[in-house]
């Protein structure tokens, strides 16, 4: 099934391919100048910090519904090792451990190589440079190297006076417009926006299959409001990161095609957003220096994050 040309319109508009050269493998990262993370450093007064990672364990959000996305396996290699002098000598001991897991299985971002339309990756490169031997040859997450920048929360939910938005809830250029309005800031060129649904809010109370699906989450109306503004990025609280099921039968994942693909803008899935939103709130003030660099694994198309908000 070919998209329909409502997608074709807003990729037209919304389209960065050779904006930084034919050469460019990190799309609206670019935006993330020296002065931007100097303006960023400088939203910090108190220094709380808030994680935003999930735990990466066993019992993480995966359901098996994704192939492939695997949550993490831990194994125990070597357990109080003595590597030199005998056995039972009160010599340093060591313990080691490997870990097998979905690289997106928890809190992540996706690399503009995650997604692909019309044969295409973002810039132009044919999706078939992305191969079983080595993965991503261009637009892998390894190319976005250090992520810090100034982050945004736009918390939808509490703009909308509820405490999560339904599974239905298509999030619009309007919904954000509101919550930039509660967050008495403007979103600006080189902003990292993390967008709140509340939606996290079902896994955390242990219910994984309700919290993948039905899931609100961004509508194919907001890219272009992500690109007039110039974002670097944006992270939501969600499994799906747009609403799902989709808005419309005929265009599925339409908000990662348009993102990754058209925009070059790298997109973050199963951030928690909670305890932000509290401290927020209680601060009266949504904009802090985030840093969110993503594990730098060579030609894969997505990474677990550990992203911490400094206030």
């Amino acid at each position: 099934m070919s998209l329909p040309a409502e997608f074709h319109a807003i990729a037209k508009r919304v389209n960065n391919w050779g904006r930084w050269g034919a050469a460019d493998e990190i799309g609206t990262l670019n935006l993330i100048t020296d002065a931007v993370v100097r303006e960023a450093a400088a939203t910090v007064r108190t220094g709380h910090r808030v994680p935003l990672a999930l735990p990466l364990q066993q019992d993480g959000v995966q359901t098996g519904a994704i192939p492939g996305r695997v949550n993490p396996v831990h194994a125990m290699v070597q357990i109080n090792q003595e590597l030199f002098g005998p056995p039972g000598g009160g010599t340093v001991a060591t313990s080691d451990d490997v870990v097998t897991l979905g690289l997106q299985c928890a809190t992540h971002w996706d690399a503009l190589a995650h997604a692909s339309h019309s044969g295409k990756l973002y810039n132009g490169r044919p999706a078939a440079t992305i191969t079983a031997h080595s993965g991503a040859e261009f637009v892998g997450i390894d190319k976005a190297r250090h992520v810090v920048s100034r982050g945004v929360l736009l918390d939808v939910a509490r703009a909308r006076g509820v405490d999560r938005l339904d599974g239905g809830h298509a999030v619009t250029p309007e919904d954000l417009d509101a919550a930039e309005e509660l967050a008495g800031t403007h979103v600006r060129a080189g902003d990292i926006v993390l967008v709140r649904t509340g939606q996290i809010q079902v896994y955390l109370a242990g219910d994984k299959h309700g919290y993948m699906h039905p899931s609100p989450g961004l509508s194919v109306r907001t890219p272009e409001w992500f690109h007039a503004r110039d974002v670097a990025a944006v992270a939501n609280d969600t499994l799906t990161f747009e609403i799902f099921p989709p808005e419309s039968d005929d265009l599925w994942m339409p908000v990662h095609a348009l993102d990754l693909v058209e925009m070059g803008m790298p997109q973050g899935q199963n951030w928690n957003l909670e305890k932000l939103s509290t401290a927020c709130g209680q601060e009266n003030r949504y904009a802090f220096l985030l840093s969110a660099t993503p594990e730098p694994f060579t030609g894969a198309t997505g990474s677990p994050v550990a992203p911490v908000a400094v206030l």
